[in-house]
């Protein structure tokens, strides 16, 4: 039986939540399990009802969408949070990213990817594209070298797929260039956010950068999900 997905939908405009709603009920495996109009009814509902994801928008009245988001990862590691912008460069978004926040959708999104990114976040899955990791990370400061190289628990192949991770790679992609089975990749990438103590694919591109294990140079590669 195919595993449903609990959703909570966190924006101050409930027509918003509505469209949302309304689109994500028709799929078999999501289920709406509540609404929040801002910040800190986003956080008393996750509290109350634990979805595994929530669709957070950012500008919202008495606590933003940043606030609301690291106070529901500091309280609630399992719930995953998908931001919600209106542009994919948002500063605003950004910051929900580094407030712990697994990837964001712009609100104009297809149907196709909206239910496909819920269905990443949950999985831990999600990516970003290298221009949206460079953006994040001039927004982080500089790299900055850990006392001890994070790769040193992993093998020589995990490390080739955690540097391919961080370059924003997908997992069809990391098996071409690495000449792996797509499923053997899957295995690489749960053991390495396991060994690296990452909560989500996301949180191990902002580590492999912040280490200063990727050129900020590298060029840009589309990211597919």
């Amino acid at each position: 039986m195919t595993e449903t997905i609990r959703i909570l939908l966190a924006d101050d405009q409930e027509l918003i939540r509505l469209g949302f709603r309304m689109v994500l009920d028709e799929e078999a495996d999501l289920e709406v399990v509540g609404e929040a109009a801002d910040g800190e009814d986003a956080v008393a509902a996750v509290q109350r009802l634990r979805p595994d994801v929530v669709l957070m928008d950012v500008r919202m009245p008495r606590l933003d969408g940043i606030g609301a988001t690291a106070r529901i990862v500091a309280d609630s590691p399992d719930t995953r949070v998908l931001v919600l912008t209106t542009f994919d460069l948002d500063e605003y978004a950004f910051g929900a990213l580094r407030a712990g926040a697994s990837g964001f959708l712009l609100k104009d999104a297809q149907r196709h990817e909206l239910v496909a990114a819920i269905h990443a976040v949950h999985r831990g899955d999600a990516t970003l594209s290298p221009r949206v990791t460079r953006r994040m990370i001039e927004m982080m400061g500089s790299p900055s070298p850990v006392a001890a190289d994070p790769t040193g628990v992993l093998t020589e192949r995990e490390r080739d797929v955690f540097l391919a991770i961080g370059r924003g790679l997908s997992n069809s992609e990391i098996a071409e260039e690495l000449f792996l089975g797509e499923s053997t990749v899957k295995t690489h990438v749960g053991r390495i956010l396991a060994k690296l103590g990452a909560r989500d694919r996301v949180h191990a591109v902002i580590l492999a950068h912040r280490s200063g294990l990727i050129p900020p140079d590298d060029p840009a590669r589309p990211a597919t999900s």
